[in-house]
Parts: structure tokens; C-alpha cells; sequence
């Protein structure tokens, strides 16, 4: 295959105003490079940080394989294939050994670090074989592209902490993240509590499964008999520690996914006395990435998303919608 020269993407810019325009290829392909036409790119609030920034925007990226370096097995002309924030490592730090390459501490590459025309908002990526994932047939592009990043990002603890039947996992949020958190937990087969700030949103909870639903303001008074064994936070900042921290079950675990810089505060007697387990969420390991696809694909986990053209009016109200909060639940970029 002969590469494009230049390919028409979306970045950003200092006025946080990002503009379409062209990114170059390099000139050939290295041994483990995957050159692919994207098709479809998921929007994420983290991408809101990065729109003052000269770089390609965009990391939950799905697109079809082109062609392949001489060293490449895993994929060939053709595939389906998507990725997501990390795109590699040094490959032989201890951190990449365990597949952990967004704590590469030689050379990290990743979002906005590395490679900058190499964003999810654009026709065209050439990828490594490393963090590149195969999409499985029975999900859609559209529907895959989110969970590269919001989608792994909440069924990672399920899998790793093995919510299952007979547990019972407590979710604040009803947004992106917090959409896919609740169909992941109810397909493993756990009770699913649903936390939110009102009460609109009851019925779309209890569609994606949700066995219970409280409104957050009025726990005074309402609040579940039976204790939780983790509880995942999707809103946009902390909630208050005292009263969910006292719903959790001795050794429960508790997964921050919200994104505020504020610091955190908690009842230092109560995480103590109930040894309970706090875990932040970041990037997984390639396996992991993969075993989100499939389990989504075998369960029939299905994004909510509401879809935009890559032009600049498609683009401009995309972005607005994320910045307001009222994306329904996760956007999709069609190229």
C-alpha cells in the first residue's frame, strides 16, 4: 500500500477552538506499524482537556486495517481493529513487561504524548501492533469505538474483583461511564444500585438493569437496606464519603472514575474499621482491553450514542454537547 501523504483530522489549538485540517504520514511503515482508514472515534470528556493543545484529538479510534509491517501477525488487510488511549511503551521496562504501558518511565506514548497527528479524530492512524485491538463482528463500530476508553474503564473492576451473582455493586451516575458500568455489572449477574441526582433518569436505569434506584439528595431519608460490596463513582466530583462510605460491606472496594482535581476527604475510621479497598482507574493492559471487547460482544452490552459527521459544524456541536453535559450518553464521530 502506498501511505496518504496527508490525511484530513480534527485538532487543537490554543484558543481551545480545534480546527479540521491535515496531519502528514510518515514514509513507510516499521516492522510492528498497523496502517488503518478510520472509521468511527468515540468523544470523551478527556478530550476536553487536550482541545488547547497542537495535537491530533481523540483516543477511542475504530477503523479498518490497510496494511501491515513485516513483523506484524495479529492482523491483516481488512480487519476491524481499534485503540484506545495508550499506544505503546519502551517494551522492556518492568511497567511494559506487565503490559502496563501508559507507566512506561522511558518512553511513554500515549495520548497527546508521543506521536501527536496520531489521534482517533482523523481518516487515518498508523498504530502498533502492541495496543491494537481486533473488534469483534458481533458489535458495530460505532457502538465499539466507546468502549476503548469508557467501557474498559468501568468493567475492569468488575473482572478483576469478580463482581458477580450474589454481590451487589452500587454505581453514581447515570452518564457515559456510568450507562456502561450498569450493563456490565447486571450482565455479570450482579445487583446493580443506581445513585443519581434525579429522578429522570429512573426508567433509563432500570433498562440497562438497574435492580434499585435512589436520588442522591434524598439518602436522609431512603437509602438501601442491604450493604454494597463496591461502589463505582462516575459524577463529576466527590460525593459525600460519610453516607456512601457506611452503605459498603466490610472489605467492599471503591473505584474513583469522576475527574476533579479536588482533594479527596475521607472518614479515616471507617475505610480502617471496614477495611475497605479504594482503587483509582487509569489504562489496562492490551488483554484486558480485549476481554471488555468480547465480553461486550458475548452479553450484548450496547452503547447509547449519538452520532456526528468530521465536519467543522458536525464537530463544533459535538463538542459543545460533551462540554454541556447533555450527550445522550456517548458521542460518535462517522468518517
Amino acid at each position: 500500500m502506498t501511505l496518504p501523504t496527508e490525511y484530513r483530522v480534527v485538532r487543537g489549538a490554543p484558543d481551545s477552538k480545534p480546527v479540521i485540517g491535515l496531519a502528514k504520514s510518515k514514509a513507510k511503515l516499521e516492522p510492528n506499524d498497523v496502517a488503518m482508514k478510520i472509521t468511527h472515534s468515540g468523544l470523551c470528556s478527556t478530550d476536553l482537556h487536550f482541545m488547547d493543545k497542537d495535537i491530533v484529538l481523540g483516543h477511542e479510534g475504530v477503523g479498518v486495517v490497510q496494511d501491515v509491517g513485516s513483523a506484524v501477525t495479529k492482523f491483516k488487510p481488512g480487519d476491524r481493529v481499534g485503540f484506545g488511549f495508550v499506544k505503546d511503551g519502551c517494551g522492556e521496562c518492568e511497567a511494559c513487561q506487565k503490559g502496563l504501558h501508559f507507566h512506561c518511565k522511558v518512553a511513554p506514548r500515549r495520548f497527546g504524548v508521543g506521536d501527536e497527528n496520531q489521534g482517533s479524530f482523523g481518516e487515518f492512524a498508523i498504530w502498533p501492533d502492541t495496543n491494537l485491538h481486533k473488534i469483534p463482528d458481533e458489535l458495530s463500530s460505532e457502538e465499539a469505538a466507546p468502549l476503548l476508553c469508557a467501557g474498559i474503564t468501568v468493567f475492569q473492576p468488575l473482572q478483576e474483583f469478580d463482581m458477580k451473582q450474589g454481590n451487589r455493586v452500587g454505581i453514581i451516575g447515570i452518564g457515559g461511564l456510568g450507562h456502561l458500568a450498569i450493563q456490565f455489572a447486571a450482565k455479570r449477574g450482579a445487583e446493580v444500585v443506581v445513585f443519581s441526582s434525579s429522578e429522570d433518569k429512573r426508567e433509563e436505569a432500570e433498562c440497562f438493569g438497574a435492580s434499585e434506584f435512589y436520588v442522591t439528595k434524598d439518602l436522609a431519608n431512603k437509602k438501601p437496606e442491604k450493604g454494597l460490596d463496591m461502589l463505582i463513582i462516575t459524577s463529576t466530583s466527590h460525593p459525600d464519603w460519610p453516607t456512601f462510605l457506611g452503605m459498603l460491606n466490610p472489605r467492599g472496594h471503591v473505584c474513583f472514575f469522576e475527574f476533579t482535581s479536588e482533594d479527596l476527604h475521607m472518614p479515616y475510621l471507617t475505610v480502617a474499621f471496614s477495611e475497605l479497598n479504594l482503587h483509582g482507574g487509569l489504562a489496562r493492559t492490551p488483554k484486558e482491553i480485549q476481554d471488555t471487547l468480547e465480553f461486550a460482544a458475548k452479553h450484548g452490552v450496547k452503547t447509547a450514542i449519538e452520532t456526528f459527521p468530521m465536519t467543522e459544524e458536525g464537530t463544533a456541536r459535538a463538542l459543545e454537547k460533551l462540554k454541556s453535559g447533555k450527550m445522550r450518553y456517548r458521542g460518535v464521530f462517522e468518517i
